[in-house]
């Protein structure tokens, strides 16, 4: 539910700051007072278009706060959207703040629990918290693709669905996997042609995992043959060759040996020295003989050398076609395989699966049938209680129904009695609103009737009925009192408290007989100081509602103020008499 509600600088409202209650809140003021502006602000934090008109004259910017409560039933759904944007701190936290800052120049800011965030967010989010009933043909309940939704929840028939809903979806696996092969089937020739040129390639080249860096390795011992020999036969003949001018790095080696050896002879504590020296000559014979075995295996072998580049070749060849490595180019020769035998296979497999889709159609038939039943059989409840809450409403003869149809498709559901009709995930049904509102008349699609009170009143009928069915915690009606007189507006004030018991109700209204039953009443007026006109909110209690509702009546005198207690009166008498029978 709306929590809390803080405006500034949107419109003609400077500041202004709301705590809601549960149940039903009315807002009462003259023509043009701002009471309208109110639910603009609410629908622009929804995700609502803005404007820069929508600025106060004379600021940068206009700035729109609601914090709401999260009901149960869709913490899942917005703490699943909250964690994809990386919203959600606290999994178990049920409040949410929207924010909208409205700039005149540069871009507009949306923020969800203080963070920036793309408005399509915004509206997904509020879609679970908000319904506006406007004057305009955005009313939920005329959305015709919304109505077999609210039949199903009307109806309660989440087990049927859920199985239909399962059986639905391993026909369409096995659908699809018909649908591949049949594919596969048509182009098998091809495809094995291509398939079977792709594997020999492969196994002709014989790879080994890890083959590329040793040819690599290889190819530079190589191309580097006569380089590789010149530098290891110098350091050879360094270590190991005398000459005139200096001896042997080894012969001198041997001479640091025996003159350390003598020193350690005398002075024992250098007998450590002596032994390192020892190794370091015996390290350098290991060299010696190293590169001596190093320098007799370098061969110049132009023939192998050209035989390594055809064979790094080859392997880039096989990369640029199947992979970026070794490893990659065998698996996918392991695929081929696997899509060759399936192709080779692929008549018995048909075969296979075409009984099996022929089994899921008859269960998917059955199952769709017992849904469809339980839909039929709350579709004519629901219809006899909107009827009666139309009577209730003064609308006495209307009638209401849900039509409930199926269409023919080729291909589509075989059904028991025939009939080949289209199906999706939530069955074969095909659901619409219809309404009557006058004796006599045919019925017709709910987004066709008349707009003006009858629409108010259907709708608010629909929602009381519905009520268990809709889970969006918060509805707005913005003049649901639209031609209709206050005997009606009783009646509506009545069922839309009524239907606060389930949802939070924020109304706009012009009649007094109906703001009456509010729980909540604010009173939306005009103020003008040093020039600037604003709008101003005030909650009404005790005396100050009763001079409202008397003002509402005609003016704020005696005999109004007698006619507004009686209204209130009669309001708690009804509300105690409705609670009394529950």
């Amino acid at each position: 539910m709306l929590k809390e509600l803080r405006i500034e600088n949107f419109a003609i409202i400077d500041q202004l700051e709301l705590k809601f209650e549960p149940g039903l809140t009315t807002f009462t003021g003259e023509t043009g007072a701002g009471k309208s502006i109110l639910l603009d602000a609410i629908d622009a934090l929804m995700g609502g278009r803005v404007e820069t008109s929508m600025i106060r004259a004379n600021v940068d910017r206009a700035n729109l706060e609601a914090l709401f409560a999260i009901p149960p039933e869709h913490q899942k759904d917005a703490a699943a959207l909250l964690e994809a944007e990386g919203l959600l701190d606290d999994p178990n936290e049920t409040d949410i703040l929207f924010n909208r800052e409205i700039r005149r120049e540069g871009r507009n800011i949306a923020r969800i629990n203080g963070r920036v965030v793309n408005v399509s967010l915004m509206k997904d989010l509020g879609s679970f918290l908000v319904d506006i009933h406007g004057q305009s043909e955005h009313l939920s309940l005329l959305s015709v693709r919304h109505h077999l939704q609210l039949l199903d929840r009307y109806a309660d028939d989440r087990e049927l669905l859920d199985d239909y809903h399962h059986s639905y979806a391993l026909l369409k696996a096995t659908q699809q996997e018909l649908a591949d092969l049949r594919k596969a089937e048509q182009d098998a020739a091809r495809i094995s042609d291509l398939l079977n040129y792709q594997i020999q390639e492969i196994e002709a080249a014989k790879l080994k995992e890890g083959e590329e860096a040793e040819l690599r390795d290889e190819l530079s011992r190589l191309a580097n043959a006569e380089k590789l020999s010149t530098l290891a036969q110098q350091a050879y003949n360094l270590l190991e060759e005398d000459n005139p001018d200096a001896p042997s790095i080894t012969a001198m080696l041997g001479e640091v040996v025996g003159a350390v050896r003598g020193l350690a002879n005398i002075d024992k504590s250098l007998a450590d020295l002596a032994d390192q020296c020892e190794s370091i000559t015996s390290l350098s014979a290991d060299v010696s003989r190293e590169l001596q075995s190093y320098i007799e295996g370098i061969e110049y072998n132009p023939k192998r050398l050209e035989q390594t580049e055809n064979r790094l070749a080859l392997i880039n060849t096989l990369k640029k076609k199947y992979g970026q490595d070794e490893e990659a180019i065998l698996a996918f020769a392991e695929k081929a395989r696997g899509q060759l035998d399936k192709i080779t296979n692929a008549e018995e497999r048909i075969a296979e699966l075409e009984g099996l889709e022929s089994g899921q159609l008859a269960e998917l038939a059955q199952k769709a049938g017992a849904l469809s039943a339980a839909r039929q059989t709350a579709a004519l409840t629901l219809g006899e209680l909107v009827e009666r809450e139309l009577a209730d409403l003064q609308m006495a003869g209307a009638r209401f129904a849900a039509d409930i149809r199926t269409k023919p498709a080729d291909p589509g559901l075989p059904l028991e009695d025939g009939q080949v009709v289209k199906f999706d995930e939530r069955g074969i049904d095909q659901v619409e609103f219809l309404i009557a509102p006058n004796p006599g008349e045919g019925l017709k699609p709910l987004v066709k009737i008349a707009s003006g009170g009858e629409t108010s009143r259907l709708m608010l009928a629909l929602k009381n009925v519905l009520a268990k069915a809709d889970t969006i915690p918060t509805l707005i009606f913005d003049e649901i009192d639209q031609g209709i007189g206050g005997r009606i507006g009783a009646m509506v004030g009545e069922k839309l408290w009524q239907l606060g018991g389930s949802h939070q109700v924020l109304c706009v209204t012009h009649l007094p007989q109906l703001a009456a039953y509010g729980n909540q009443h604010f009173h939306v007026y005009k103020q003008v100081a040093d020039g600037r006109t604003t709008t101003q909110v005030e909650e009404l209690r005790d005396e100050r509602r009763m001079g409202e509702l008397a003002a509402m009546l005609g003016g704020d005198n005696e005999a109004n103020r007698l006619a507004a207690r009686e209204a209130l009166q009669s309001a708690e008498e009804r509300k105690r008499l409705h609670s009394s029978h529950l």
